[in-house]
């Protein structure tokens, strides 16, 4: 699970999560946006067809109503049956003894449209105020009285006017007093039975659609970073690897971009190498042109009759040999030619361990390695060797604990000697550095110069660090690749 976290942490922390992010926001962002504004204005335009429709509806209501109350009384019920036999009209018309109970359907803005309309028409027209206008359901409608449903009715009633199988659309009903004892009941279909249907912004068809349109861009987007983003991680690993010594020319491919890129590249590792080879040749040179006039100096100097001045002079010369010495041995140790290949670290440190323990000092290695590690064998030695003999050397004994990781490798070596200041810790790491007496005395040589650069050289560091207890902690921090 912790290493599913990283691994996602680490691509949305990468060139292509990070667009692909985006590019799945925008476009979710610019779906809602679009989807809004479209369905704002279809939302307008169905408000002002409700409304539309709905006055020519109220003005045949209005008709209807003035009609059926300008009949004489007697006829009323003859003209209701007549329309009944006949099947019915648009509307559905009866006269009630009382008022129909309407369970009205949930208030929705199209419906109070329409509502609206019905009820301005009928008072304008008619001088009607207190008509009952509700939305009914045609499985619960009531008709003629309370205990008499649509759906009870024959076919040619009402049927054919106000029910469309197997749709169930509302019924607009509206009841009128005309007199003391009479109700004008009125029920009739909007022209489409999904006239006031209420559209939602998230609907599934709309769901659908952003899904499908978010998953098309996230692949497009995907491969063509895929394609772009693959010789930039190249370049990457290309230039990691020549900085742990691995020279190698890259690919000129991909984007205009990229080949300029890979070239340039190309042409710096050559500088570089070609700069690294002329300062090998160098000091190869200087040793050479170096130890024979210092071997004729020394020569002459022992030929000198003053005791003290040949001894002065023969001391300088050899101060002199251990610096080019020195230098010379700086530039070996970290020689980056050497193959990697796979190093046994635990036991080398085993061996150093059995040798240390011969004699007065000690040496104690704790934990394990995972497995060998990638590295430059003669340099990875050098490297714990100087670490090691220098723990030894001011603390007397010392404890090598291993850390290895899937990403990393640390190597903490920890000694018992007298530390070192903070204000140096740092300055230890340049060659030839003497320390006062009453902490590490005598020259730091460049036994810690040269475990730095090693560990450099393969994407790592060493650092120093002076332990609660006392003592000294050197940490080799090596990255796995």
């Amino acid at each position: 699970m912790k290493h599913s976290l990283q691994r996602l942490k680490h691509w949305l922390q990468s060139l292509t999560g990070q667009i692909v992010i985006i590019m799945t926001v925008g476009v979710a962002a610019a779906q809602f946006i679009g989807s809004t504004i479209w369905l704002h204005q279809m939302e307008a335009d169905t408000r002002q067809n409700v409304r539309e429709v709905s006055k020519h509806m109220a003005f045949r209501i209005a008709a209807t109503v003035s009609y059926f109350t300008s009949l004489p009384q007697n006829y009323r019920h003859i003209v209701i049956d007549q329309l009944q036999d006949m099947g019915g009209t648009r509307f559905f018309v009866t006269l009630n003894r009382e008022e129909i109970a309407i369970n009205a359907l949930e208030d929705l803005p199209l419906k109070d449209i329409v509502k609206d309309e019905v009820q301005h028409t009928l008072a304008k027209q008619l001088g009607i105020t207190n008509a009952k206008i509700a939305f009914s359901s045609p499985d619960d409608l009531h008709v003629i009285n309370n205990h008499t449903r649509l759906v009870d009715l024959p076919e040619r009633w009402g049927h054919h006017s106000l029910l469309v199988k197997p749709l169930t659309p509302p019924i607009i009903v509206i009841q009128i007093p005309i007199n003391d004892s009479d109700w004008l009941y009125l029920a009739s279909l909007m022209p489409d039975p999904y006239f006031l249907e209420e559209n939602s912004p998230l609907s599934g068809d709309r769901l659908f659609s952003l899904v499908v349109s978010i998953v098309t861009v996230m692949l497009l987007t995907l491969l063509i970073l895929r394609r772009t983003t693959r010789p930039l991680a190249v370049l990457a690993r290309a230039a990691e690897r020549f900085g742990q010594g691995d020279f190698k020319p890259l690919r000129e491919e991909g984007a205009l971009e990229v080949k300029h890129t890979a070239q340039a590249f190309n042409d710096m590792q050559a500088r570089i190498q070609r700069y690294l080879n002329d300062r090998e040749k160098l000091f190869a040179a200087i040793s050479h042109d170096l130890k024979t006039p210092i071997t004729r100096l020394r020569l002459r100097a022992e030929m000198l009759d003053d005791d003290d001045t040949r001894d002065a002079m023969v001391r300088d010369l050899e101060d002199l040999d251990l610096l080019v010495k020195g230098a010379i041995q700086s530039v070996k140790e970290t020689e980056i030619h050497e193959n990697r290949v796979e190093i046994d670290i635990m036991r080398f440190l085993k061996d150093n361990q059995q040798s240390a323990n011969q004699g007065a000092q000690r040496l104690t290695v704790e934990g394990q390695l995972k497995g060998p590690y990638i590295g430059k064998p003669l340099a990875i030695r050098r490297c714990l060797g100087n670490l090691i003999d220098n723990a030894l050397y001011y603390g007397h004994s010392a404890t090598v604990r291993i850390d290895d990781s899937d990403t990393a490798l640390c190597i903490s070596i920890c000694d018992n000697g007298p530390g070192i200041p903070d204000t140096k810790l740092n300055q230890v790491f340049e060659p030839y550095t003497r320390l006062s007496s009453h902490n590490r005395s005598g020259s730091m040589g460049l036994g810690l110069s040269i475990a730095r650069n090693i560990a450099r050289a393969h994407g790592g560091e060493v650092s120093l660090h002076n332990r609660a207890e006392g003592g000294l902690e050197a940490r080799l921090w090596l990255p796995h690749h």
